[in-house]
């Protein structure tokens, strides 16, 4: 009797450990995504260029996602049941911006390509005018499978299921398996698109590398080389997407293997790709670079320096 109730207590920690150290990741993602964020609203001169638009706008979706993720996390760990109308609302948001931050990510490798292969038109085809109506379509394109997705939940629920209290996950939609199928067709069509895009662009920017030289040489080779981050991030994206279905399986299987499944996928899916863009724009552009050091971390040392004073 001892050792179950020591084995079931190791348990407890073990599982209260890795919530915990969750926390500390999204709180540490957060906190640099918000420094991103900052120093992207203080200089002006960033709201005039193509790419850094697109960066703020994936920032703020990865933000979005890791706030409401996180929530549901939390909720699904102490088993804290909602009405499933507003899970659906929560969820509808969650599964919006998972699709903006990838279509976000190949409209910034088109970026990149216009901007190395067709430099004498990227003024006009990246130009302010056209940035409203690029996050508008990625917006438009990314809200399509979440329709298609939500109306057939819509078509097989019962309207009394709206009212219940259910533990808010993926797994809850999932009514029928062919729901299974529309959304995996859905999803693959998409993604087969964007590698499609990336692939492309990754070939004519190492034909343009080849035959670049001095300083143009070294921007182009730069510049792939933040194509094939946007294509490893392209990957996680689509096999984050996935995770619902993996889980959903493993969910029939066992339980002790699903929680330990789920805790997996959310920090090696979900959090580590959260990384990827601050680190891709964030610290390896050096014009952002600069400005992040000029702005976000002069900002805080003063505002340190205005407490101590108080």
């Amino acid at each position: 009797m001892e050792d179950n109730s020591s084995w079931v207590g190791g348990e407890v920690r073990q599982i209260n450990d890795r919530v915990i150290s969750v926390q500390l990741l999204v709180m540490m993602f957060l906190s640099i995504n918000f420094l991103l964020i900052l120093t992207f609203f203080k200089k002006k001169s960033f709201y005039t260029i193509a790419r850094y638009i697109l960066f703020a706008v994936t920032l703020l979706s990865d933000s979005l996602i890791l706030l409401i993720s996180n929530t549901l996390f939390l909720l699904s760990h102490f088993n804290f049941t909602i009405q499933v109308w507003l899970c659906i609302s929560i969820t509808m948001v969650v599964f919006l911006y998972s699709m903006v931050t990838p279509v976000t990510l190949t409209a910034m490798t088109l970026e990149r390509y216009v901007a190395i292969c067709m430099p004498l038109r990227h003024a006009e085809l990246c130009s302010q005018h056209i940035h409203v109506h690029c996050i508008l379509i990625i917006h438009g394109l990314s809200s399509l499978p979440c329709i298609a997705f939500f109306s057939s939940f819509f078509a097989s629920a019962s309207l009394s299921l709206y009212k219940q209290h259910k533990i808010c996950i993926p797994q809850m939609y999932i009514l029928h398996r062919w729901q299974d199928h529309i959304w995996s067709t859905v999803q693959q069509v998409y993604f087969f698109i964007m590698v499609i895009i990336i692939v492309f662009c990754y070939v004519k920017i190492m034909k343009v590398a080849k035959t670049a030289s001095g300083d143009n040489k070294k921007s182009t080779w730069k510049g792939l080389r933040t194509v094939i981050l946007h294509g490893f991030q392209l990957l996680l994206c689509l096999i984050q997407l996935w995770i619902p279905f993996i889980e959903s399986y493993v969910f029939e299987i066992n339980l002790s293997l699903f929680i330990n499944v789920r805790f997996f996928n959310y920090v090696m899916f979900y959090l580590t790709p959260k990384c990827l863009s601050p680190l891709i724009y964030g610290l390896r552009d050096d014009i952002f670079f600069h400005a992040l050091k000029k702005y976000a971390f002069l900002d805080v040392y003063k505002r340190n320096r205005l407490t101590s004073c108080l």
